[in-house]
Parts: structure tokens; sequence; C-alpha cells
């Protein structure tokens, strides 16, 4: 269950990232949004890369 959840975190995160890049590429007015979606982004991402990494395989 763990891994899953960490499977998740990690695309939502890379998802987050990508739209923070797609943004600031097309010169995005809304600073401020871009920096709390890139700051969750990678927030999400670090953490399910650690959930998914930490977790035991359990048979």
């Amino acid at each position: 269950m763990k891994r899953i959840f960490g499977t998740v975190l990690t695309i939502l995160g890379i998802i987050g990232l990508i739209y923070t890049g797609y943004e600031l590429i097309n010169k995005s007015n809304s600073y401020i949004t871009l920096v709390v979606v890139g700051v969750i982004g990678l927030i999400f991402f670090f953490s399910g890369i650690g959930l998914v990494k930490n977790t035991k395989d359990e048979a």
C-alpha cells in the first residue's frame, strides 16, 4: 500500500513540476502560483521517491 501511495505522490510531483516548467516557458505572470505549485511538486516528488525507496517488498 505504501509503495502505491509513493508512486502516486511521485507522479503528482512530476505533473506539478512539468506544469511549472511549461508555464515558466510561456512567461506566465502569476509567479507566486508557479512558486507554490513548484514547491508542492518538489515535496510530492521527493516524498514519493522516499516512500518507494524505503518500503520493503513483502510477498
